[in-house]
C-alpha cells in the first residue's frame, strides 16, 4: 500500500469548468481573488474603526492535519429550517403559474440590467448551463443540486460573469415562492422554461432539489489562480483525477482553443475530455453545443480589457454580493463586459433555429479578434456582414461569429459525422438537444423516485440507473425473523455477510444518488468482480443467499429480492455480534428494494463508482498515491456520514473482522466477530507503542512497552483515531468504562443509515 501523499484532494480553493452554451469568460487570466483583495483599498479607511484581530484557523499552522470540514455539512446547523421537505413543498407548487412568472420575466428589461435582444432567456439559459455544468462523473460531484452557485468559489468563477445578475433578476419570483421552490429547481427550470418561450419543445422538468445554506468544500483542481490549468499530464494529455473541466474556473473548456491556440481539432480533443467526464457522449456533446450556441450572444464590444471589477468574493460590502462592475460606457447592455468575445451566432438569437448549423457549414470561417482582441471567427463572404441583430440598437446589424470550439463541430471526424446528420435533420437534432439538456440538468439528482412535479417525463432513462418497480407483496416481520434464522443457520461468517452487505450498500454516493444497495448490482458486472469485493467468498455469500431466497419466495405469496436480501442478512449478522458481545439488539429492516437486471446497468458507467479506496475496510488499491485517512473522509462524505458516525462505524467494523481479503490490520480486538468498542479501547490503550513496521508500507507495528512483543498491525486510517484531537475525542467516548452498549446502539443507527441511503421511497 502507498499511503504518502497529502490531503489535497480534500482543499480545493477554487472551482473549475467552462460551459459552451453562451458561454462566456475573459480570454485573459485575471488577478486572482487573492491578489485583487490585496490590492483592493484596505476597508478599514472606508467604513472606519479598527480591524477586528483575526483568529488563525489550524490549517495555517499544520498544512497537513486530516481536514474534517466535509463531514461537518452533515451535521450542520447552517439550515434555518432543516426539517424542511423540499421534494413535498415543490408538489403543492402551482406549475402552470410558477412556469407563467418565469415566462413573464423573460421580457420585462430592467434598466439596471437590460435584457439582450428584449429577452433574458439567453442569459437564463446560461444561469442554468453553469448551474448544472460542474458536475463530474468521477464522484459524482458539482452538478445543480443544493444550489451551490450563490456561493463562493461558484459565483465568483470567471467562467460565471455576470451570473450574479441573473439570480437577481429572479429574485422577485424566488420571494414569491419562498422555501417552496428551492433556488436549485428555480435555476434549472429558468433555462428549461426559457427554451420552450424561445420554441424549443423540452423532454421535461423534475423538481425537488434542496438548497444548500453553505459552501461545499469541493476539489476542483491543483491550480492557485483563476484560469491556470495544471491539471493535464503525459503525453496522451490525460486529465487528473477527479477533475472535469481543462482550466481552474471554467465549466469546459477555453473557447479560443487550449491555451488560447486556435486550434479546432485539439480543442475537440479537450472537448471530448471534459465532456465526457461530465457523462456526455459525442452525439449528447455536438447537441449542446449546437444547442446552446442557437441562443443568445456573447459580449465583449469594448476595446479596453480592465472594464470590469472584480467578482463578487471580492466586491466591497456596498455591492451587495454582486460583482464585476463595468466602468466602461453604460456598463451594462450595450456596453456588457463578459468574456471579451463579441457577437452572436445566429440571425434569430431569441428563438429555436436550425442557424447555427447552416451557418457553421454554409460560411468558411476566417480567424479574427473581437474588440477587445480575442480569438474568434467571422465568415469570410462579405455578404454575411449583415446577418445577425444588435442586441441593444435596432439599426445596427453584425456578421455572425464562431468560437474555435464551435468550429471543432466542423473539424473533427466524429463530431462532424454527427453535426452533419443534425444539419440534414433538423427534427433529429431538436430531439438530441431536448434529451441532452435534460440530462445536463438532472444526471445530478438520483433516480426518477426523486423526481417531483408534473411535467416528469415518463421514460426511464438508463443513465438513471433504474431498477424495477415492486411487483409482489413484501415480507413481513414474521418473514423477516424466519430468514434471519435461516441465514445465521446457513454457516456464512458475520465477517463475509457484514462484508457483502456493506460492499453493496456502500456503493451510493450522496454527491449524485447513485450507486447504493437497492438493484443488488452487487450480483452483476462489473461490480462483481471488483477486487474489493473479494469476488470468491461473495459468490459464496450471494448463491447462499439466492438459494435461501428461492426457497423462501417458493413457499411464500409475499416475495424478498436479493437487494434486500443482502441487506437483511447483513443486518442478522450484525445482531449476532451484538448478542455475543453481550448487547442483545435488532437492526431495523424495511423491504422494498428490487433487482435490477444485467441489461439495465450500464457497465462502463458503473465502473465510475468503483472505490479505489475504502477505509471502512481497510482498502487501498496498490496504486494508491492520497493519504488513506483523507481517503476514508472523502468516502463518509460521499456516504452523507457526520464525524461521529464515520468513527463508530469503522470500530464496528474493524470489530466484526471485516476488513476487505480478510486483512488483519486494525483487527484489535481478542474476539474478531463481536459488535465491541475493543477497536478504540485497544488503540487508546497506552501500554502500546507504535512504530512503522518495516515490513510493508504504510503499516505500523503495535508492541507491548515492557515486553516488546508485537500486539497488532494498523493502517494510518486505523491510527488517525488516535492521533487526530477531534477523532480521538469522540474514539475516547465510545472506550469510556460503561460505553459498550452505548456503542453498540450508535453503530446499529449508522449501519442502518448506509444500508437505507437509497431508499428515497422512504423519506
Amino acid at each position: 500500500m502507498n499511503m504518502t501523499k497529502s490531503l489535497r484532494h480534500l482543499l480545493g480553493l477554487g472551482a473549475g469548468a467552462w460551459a459552451l452554451a453562451a458561454c462566456e469568460v475573459p480570454s485573459g487570466a485575471p488577478e486572482p481573488p487573492q491578489a485583487a483583495a490585496q490590492a483592493a483599498p484596505d476597508r478599514r479607511d472606508r467604513i472606519g474603526g479598527k480591524a477586528a484581530a483575526q483568529p488563525k484557523p489550524n490549517d495555517f499552522w499544520w498544512p497537513d492535519r486530516l481536514n474534517l470540514q466535509p463531514l461537518r455539512k452533515n451535521a450542520s446547523d447552517a439550515d434555518p429550517n432543516p426539517d424542511f421537505n423540499y421534494a413535498a413543498a415543490f408538489a403543492q407548487v402551482d406549475f402552470a403559474q410558477l412556469e407563467a412568472d418565469l415566462a413573464e420575466v423573460m421580457t420585462t428589461s430592467q434598466d439596471w440590467w437590460p435584457a439582450d435582444f428584449g429577452n433574458y432567456g439567453p442569459l437564463f439559459i446560461r444561469l442554468s448551463w453553469h448551474s448544472a455544468g460542474t458536475y463530474r462523473t468521477a464522484d459524482g460531484r458539482g452538478g445543480a443540486g443544493g444550489g451551490q452557485q450563490r456561493f463562493e468559489p461558484l459565483n465568483s468563477w470567471p467562467d460565471n460573469t455576470n451570473l450574479d445578475k441573473a439570480r437577481r433578476l429572479l429574485w422577485p419570483i424566488k420571494k414569491k415562492y419562498g422555501r417552496r421552490v428551492s433556488w436549485a429547481d428555480l435555476m434549472v427550470l429558468a433555462g428549461t422554461v426559457a427554451m420552450k418561450e424561445m420554441g424549443m419543445e423540452t423532454v421535461g422538468f423534475a423538481g425537488g432539489r434542496e438548497d444548500d445554506w453553505e459552501p461545499e468544500l469541493v476539489y476542483w483542481g491543483p491550480e492557485a489562480e483563476m484560469l491556470a490549468s495544471n491539471r493535464f499530464h503525459g503525453e496522451a494529455d490525460s486529465l487528473e483525477d477527479p477533475t472535469a473541466a481543462s482550466q481552474m474556473g471554467l465549466i469546459y473548456v477555453n473557447p479560443e482553443g487550449p491555451g488560447g491556440e486556435p486550434e479546432a481539432q485539439a480543442a475537440a480533443h479537450r472537448i471530448r475530455t471534459t465532456f465526457g467526464r461530465m457523462a456526455m457522449n459525442d452525439e449528447e456533446t455536438v447537441a449542446l453545443i449546437a444547442g446552446g450556441h442557437t441562443f443568445g450572444k456573447a459580449h465583449g464590444a469594448q476595446t479596453r480589457k480592465d472594464c470590469v471589477g472584480v467578482e463578487p468574493a471580492g466586491a466591497e460590502v456596498e455591492a451587495q454580493g454582486m460583482g464585476w462592475a463595468n466602468g466602461c460606457g453604460k456598463g451594462h447592455g450595450a456596453d456588457a463586459m463578459t468574456s471579451g468575445l463579441e457577437g452572436a451566432w445566429t440571425s434569430s438569437p431569441t428563438q429555436w433555429t436550425h442557424q447555427y448549423l447552416t451557418n457553421l457549414y454554409n460560411f468558411e470561417w476566417v480567424k479574427t479578434l473581437s474588440p477587445s482582441g480575442a480569438i474568434q471567427w467571422r465568415p469570410k463572404a462579405p455578404g454575411a456582414a449583415g446577418l445577425t441583430p444588435d442586441a441593444h440598437d435596432p439599426e445596427k446589424r453584425h456578421p455572425p461569429m464562431m468560437f474555435t470550439t464551435d468550429l471543432a463541430l466542423k473539424v473533427d471526424p466524429e463530431y462532424r459525422k454527427i453535426s452533419k446528420r443534425f444539419l440534414e435533420d433538423p427534427g433529429a437534432f431538436e430531439r438530441a438537444f431536448a434529451r441532452a439538456w435534460f440530462k445536463l440538468t438532472h444526471r445530478d439528482m438520483g433516480p426518477k423516485a426523486r423526481y417531483v412535479g408534473g411535467e416528469t417525463p415518463s421514460e426511464v432513462f438508463d443513465w438513471q440507473d433504474p431498477v424495477p418497480e415492486v411487483d409482489a407483496p413484501l415480507v413481513n416481520g414474521r418473514d423477516v425473523v424466519r430468514l434471519k434464522r435461516r441465514v445465521l443457520a446457513s454457516g456464512l461468517s458475520v465477517s463475509s455477510l457484514v462484508r457483502s452487505a456493506w460492499a453493496s450498500a456502500s456503493t451510493y454516493r450522496d454527491s449524485d444518488m447513485r450507486g447504493g444497495a437497492n438493484g443488488a448490482r452487487i450480483r452483476l458486472a462489473p461490480q462483481k468482480s471488483w477486487v474489493v469485493n473479494d469476488e470468491e467468498e461473495l459468490e459464496a455469500v450471494l448463491s447462499t443467499l439466492e438459494a435461501i431466497r428461492v426457497e423462501f419466495n417458493d413457499g411464500s405469496s409475499r416475495k424478498i429480492s436479493m437487494a434486500d436480501m443482502i441487506v437483511l442478512a447483513g443486518g442478522a449478522a450484525v445482531e449476532q455480534a451484538a448478542h455475543q458481545a453481550g448487547h442483545p439488539v435488532q437492526v431495523p429492516f424495511a423491504p422494498g428494494r428490487t433487482d435490477a437486471t444485467q441489461a439495465m446497468t450500464d457497465v462502463a458507467s458503473f465502473e465510475l463508482l468503483e472505490p479505489k479506496a475504502d477505509g471502512f475496510r481497510n482498502y487501498f488499491e496498490s496504486s494508491w498515491l492520497d493519504s488513506p485517512s483523507a481517503a476514508l473522509v472523502d468516502k463518509a462524505d460521499l456516504l452523507d456520514l457526520t464525524v461521529p458516525e464515520m468513527t463508530v462505524l469503522v470500530g464496528g467494523l474493524r470489530a466484526m473482522d471485516a476488513n476487505a481479503d480478510g486483512l488483519k490490520h486494525g483487527v484489535l480486538t481478542e474476539t474478531p466477530g463481536r459488535l465491541n468498542n475493543a477497536f478504540f479501547t485497544n488503540l487508546l490503550d497506552m501500554g502500546t507503542e507504535w512504530a512503522p513496521s518495516g515490513e510493508e508500507r504504510g503499516v505500523f507495528r503495535g508492541r507491548d512497552r515492557l515486553s516488546g512483543e508485537s500486539r497488532w498491525t494498523a493502517t494510518e486510517v486505523d491510527l488517525i483515531f488516535g492521533s487526530n484531537a477531534e477523532l480521538r475525542a469522540v474514539a475516547e467516548y465510545y472506550a469510556f468504562d460503561g460505553a459498550e452498549e452505548r456503542f453498540v446502539q450508535d453503530f446499529v443507527k449508522a449501519w442502518t443509515k448506509v444500508m437505507r441511503l437509497d431508499r428515497f421511497d422512504l423519506e
